[in-house]
């Protein structure tokens, strides 16, 4: 493996990507565990694919926002180091497959060139900031988020409170009392307000998906936008704290939040406020980058297919305040696209628009800033590209995780299913291409990454098992979810499990029923109205497995025979290192707290100097065999065993020393003293480590 040499003017950003390269050398030497230098490179965004050797990097984009200089820089990296694909996320994020890990320093090198980012896009650390992607453009927002949406996500980028969490942090932006942001099922989620003249938020905290959904919390009805940055800190620091560490079924802040509840939760945010480096923290919305309109002439053109053109334009074209513009939606067909349609975009976007284009949660893409004039020109472009398909945002427009295709995770096909269903969604039911009411989403396992168990229509890929023991595909069909807007959400309910192949029965008979009887009411109120029990009557005949044919045990887009084959996942994987490793890795951070010192940045000096502590505390315990699920357990426990004992002095317990962070501002003084405290208690703990070899 050779050593390249980075362009990145940026001399924070070339150090970490020179970092990554030194630690894949380490890894390749046999220095450096295996289980760390997962958790090391998944928070650089480089997560390990289904198939072996190879890596999925994700790209992370604040808000799925997307220049034409960026979108073509994304482009000739995927060209290099991958396949040509590109895959958006519903997180406005965009994957690349099928990476060489030694390639990817390199890769990360080129795609900053444009101030694109793999830093933090995987990992136990705050994921991409997603927001509502007609933000700046809503009829009905009183202002832009994103301004806000990218001050936070430039705060929290690299920022030591948020490394190595138990878990990920999701965070959200919506644009209006719509909740397009979909805050309820975010750690947090901020939905623009206005109160008074002054700009601010209405603030969810505590939501999820995965096995276990659960409906945020209300944390304030008004935050002013200087108060966001500071209580998102403070957020952090809490779950950094007390969040678990062990067992990732339980490691999300919803399952803290459902121990501890809300006040309880406030009391421990409260706790916090001395170690916050602000206090408030203004965003200069003006400073935001201006709309700039491209000003080629654009050539008349003629709409042959009218009739076409006007269904299209039913279903695609997003209005805008902006007087005399639109948005066009690209409904992407399950979020992939390839290189040489992407240049073309980028291209067109430059010339006739604002040279922008977003990513949305739905795995799509939107086109702002399209003079209303400009749309036949525009359809006839796009048509070109293969980017004119109706149903953008509608019932034909299915949302699927990658499923069995690439993730470790996956159980069952989601990107089969869900080509075959917006088939006979075409076919069958074409009154519903035109439908925005309907979302059907898929998601090859219980993490939900399709975000299944919010859809109106949602499936899960699962497997079921014959009285003969035999394997075969399987589909859990959830029902009844949706957004209520304002940070009001229904999750759906689990009805019945029927093997995959019968999934596009499901979606008919459910369908049938709806047209029967719904009678102009959302998807969601008659659900509501009807209840579980209603729909798994209707499907329940379905889940019979005694009656399986060979075409059953074959899951969608494959024709093999099926086998279940789960992985290791990564999502938020937490792993358990060596003694020696966690002892160096705190001298790791001790050298952080240093540099950061030497900088005047005191609040980072100090988080890395906790982080110190609590982990040296971590490799004895683990030597130990004591179970090391949260900071505030290893805190106590290293107070009983260790200091309390005797065998080792630190003058006082080891809880009033580390918690020194959240009782003292974040000064010079207090940041230099904190840091020598780091320094003897590793010191100390080494000593005793050493001994401790010696006597065994």
């Amino acid at each position: 493996m050779q050593s390249f040499r980075t362009e990145i003017e940026n001399p924070v950003v070339a150090k970490d990507i020179l970092a990554l390269e030194a630690k894949i050398h380490e890894f390749k030497e046999g220095k450096l565990d295996e289980e760390k230098f997962r958790s090391l490179r998944l928070a650089r965004g480089i997560y390990g694919q289904r198939q072996p050797g190879v890596q999925m990097i994700r790209i992370k984009l604040p808000y799925g926002k997307v220049t034409s200089n960026q979108l073509r820089r994304i482009c000739g990296v995927s060209d290099e180091y991958s396949t040509g694909r590109l895959h958006i996320t519903t997180r406005q994020d965009i994957q690349i497959h099928y990476v060489d890990v030694n390639r990817t320093p390199e890769l990360w090198s080129q795609l900053e060139k444009d101030d694109v980012t793999i830093r933090e896009a995987c990992g136990n650390t705050v994921r991409n900031v997603t927001a509502s992607e007609t933000a700046g453009i809503d009829v009905n927002e009183p202002f832009d988020v994103s301004p806000y949406a990218h001050a936070l996500f430039q705060y929290f980028l690299r920022n030591p409170i948020s490394q190595e969490m138990g878990r990920k942090f999701k965070v959200s932006f919506s644009a209006s009392d719509e909740d397009t942001g979909l805050s309820y099922m975010h750690d947090l989620g901020f939905i623009a307000k206005i109160e008074n003249g002054v700009r601010g938020f209405k603030v969810l905290l505590g939501g999820g998906l995965g096995s276990q959904p659960r409906h945020a919390d209300e944390l304030f009805s008004f935050l002013p936008s200087d108060k966001i940055i500071p209580l998102m800190d403070g957020v952090v620091r809490v779950f950094d704290r007390f969040g678990e560490r062990k067992s990732r079924a339980k490691a999300r802040l919803k399952f803290l939040m459902k121990d501890i509840g809300l006040d309880g939760f406030k009391v421990l945010l409260e706790e916090e406020q001395k170690a916050v480096p602000y206090t408030s923290y203004p965003i200069d919305a003006e400073t935001y980058p201006k709309i700039k309109i491209g000003d080629a002439v654009a050539p008349k053109v003629e709409i042959k297919d009218q009739q076409t053109f006007e269904k299209w334009k039913s279903t695609n074209l997003v209005p805008q305040k902006q007087e005399g513009f639109v948005a066009i939606g690209i409904k992407v067909l399950l979020g992939d696209f390839y290189t040489d349609k992407a240049r073309l975009l980028a291209d067109l976007v430059e010339k006739y628009a604002a040279g922008e284009v977003r990513m949305t949660l739905r795995q799509n893409i939107l086109v702002p800033y399209i003079k209303e004039e400009l749309v036949p020109f525009f359809y006839t472009e796009l048509e070109k590209m293969g980017f004119v398909e109706i149903g953008y945002n509608t019932a034909l427009d299915i949302t699927a995780c990658p499923g069995t295709d690439t993730c470790n995770l996956g159980i069952a096909s989601s990107t089969g299913i869900a080509e075959e269903l917006e088939r006979i969604i075409k076919k069958e039911y074409p009154h519903y291409i035109a439908n925005p009411d309907v979302a059907i989403k898929i998601s090859g396992c219980m993490n939900a990454c399709g975000q299944h168990n919010m859809a109106n229509i949602g499936f899960q890929g699962m497997s079921i098992r014959t009285k003969n023991k035999l394997v075969a595909p399987a589909l859990q069909v959830l029902l009844g979810g949706g957004n209520l807007g304002d940070g009001n959400g229904r999750y759906a309910d689990k009805v019945v499990k029927v093997p995959s192949k019968r999934g596009p029965e499901a979606l008919r008979l459910i369908l049938d029923d709806f047209d029967k009887n719904g009678n102009g009411r959302s998807y969601a109120d008659y659900y509501a109205d009807k209840g579980q029990m209603y729909f798994y009557d209707i499907l329940t005949h379905l889940s019979d497995a005694d009656n399986l044919t060979p075409e059953d045990f074959i899951d969608w887009g494959t024709t093999e025979r099926y086998e279940k084959a789960i992985g290791v996942g990564e999502c938020a994987g937490v792993v358990i290192d060596l003694i020696a490793t966690l002892l160096f890795e705190s001298e790791e951070k001790i050298e952080n707290a240093r540099e950061t010192f030497e900088e005047g940045k005191w609040a980072a000096s100090i988080y890395h100097s906790y982080s110190s502590m609590v982990n040296s505390a971590k490799a004895i315990l683990t030597a130990e065999k004591t179970k090391t699920n949260t900071h505030i357990g290893i805190i106590k426990d290293f107070d009983t065993k260790f200091v309390v004992t005797g065998k080792i002095d630190l003058g006082s317990s080891f809880e009033e020393l580390v918690l020194q962070l959240n009782k003292n501002e974040p000064t010079e003084v207090f940041a230099k003293g904190y840091m020598e405290n780091a320094k003897t208690v590793l010191k100390k703990i080494e000593a005793y480590r050493k001994q401790e070899l010696v006597e065994a």
